[in-house]
């Protein structure tokens, strides 16, 4: 399945597309797309619904992020081979693990706004994880079992404030808009293999990255069952697991990071396209 949020920011309603396309209303059988609906027997029970018995939704609304009342926004630093190589850092021993402020969610679609004075504003395609049973001590075996679905992710940063500012990196990843998430949580039925999907992002129609989740330093199994043994993952908590080359920070000789005006397309193949605008604050 493909299930999303639509409507107005912060009055999202549940719904999914279904395999014609067209977008139907669920909110006659869910309150919203959270991690209190997110368990195999409730995913199983929204599959059993024909689709065509849902209401129909007209127009383009807008879409909001994927997943509501999101725990904890986890992400994934430098876990693909090509991206580390890029950055001239080592591979790490361990996932570095940082956190990203819930107040960054925004929509797929939503615009991205650079803080103001930001000259080094970046985007980072990565695969998200929506968890959708909880985990704790879990094996690589059991890992997957506890996905929901997948996502799109931008994981956009200020790397001035990542790495000019005394302090870690999650100053540099939660300015506001800087999470979009969707447009689409594609159930893991749906995704046969997290390590075989195809990441691409252009920045005004120009190719910056091309990724494949094959080269994962820690693959997402290895992810979960590694965060598992540090605190409990909750139904409806987000992990972003890394991004692939092509970031503005790893241009040479010049860095080309992004400016008021600049539009960003996302692609997971199968999970949907993203696109943003970027706005620099007033």
């Amino acid at each position: 399945m493909k299930l999303v949020r639509y409507g107005d920011s912060g009055s999202e309603k549940p719904g999914l597309i279904d395999a014609q396309g067209q977008l139907r209303d669920l909110s006659g059988e869910v309150a919203d797309i959270s991690g209190a609906m997110l368990s195999d027997e409730s995913l199983a029970r929204l599959r059993a619904i024909d689709p065509a018995s849902l209401p129909a939704v007209a127009g383009a609304p807008r879409m909001g992020p994927c997943v509501g009342g999101i725990g904890k926004f986890m992400c994934i630093g430098l876990n693909y081979s090509d991206h580390a190589a890029e950055t001239g850092m080592a591979e790490p021993a361990h996932p570095i693990l940082f956190m990203k402020a819930n107040s960054a969610i925004v929509g797929p679609d939503d615009t991205v706004v650079m803080p103001r004075g930001s000259e080094t504003t970046d985007y980072e395609i990565e695969l998200g994880v929506v968890i959708g049973k909880a985990a704790k001590y879990v094996s690589e075996a059991e890992a997957l079992d506890h996905v929901a679905g997948y996502c799109v992710v931008n994981d956009v940063s200020e790397r001035h404030f990542q790495s000019g500012l005394t302090g870690q990196w999650t100053k540099g990843k939660s300015c506001d808009t800087f999470g979009p998430i969707g447009p689409w949580l594609v159930t893991r039925d749906e995704v046969a293999d997290p390590q075989d999907l195809e990441l691409t992002l252009d920045v005004n129609g120009a190719r910056r990255q091309t990724g494949h989740t094959g080269k994962m330093i820690f693959s997402v199994a290895e992810i979960i069952s590694h965060l598992s043994q540090l605190f409990t993952l909750h139904p409806g908590d987000v992990i972003a697991t890394g991004t692939p080359p092509g970031v503005a920070m790893g241009m040479k000789p010049t860095p080309v990071y992004l400016k008021d005006g600049d539009v960003m397309t996302l692609t997971i193949v199968g999970l949907g396209t993203q696109t943003q605008k970027v706005k620099a604050d007033d």
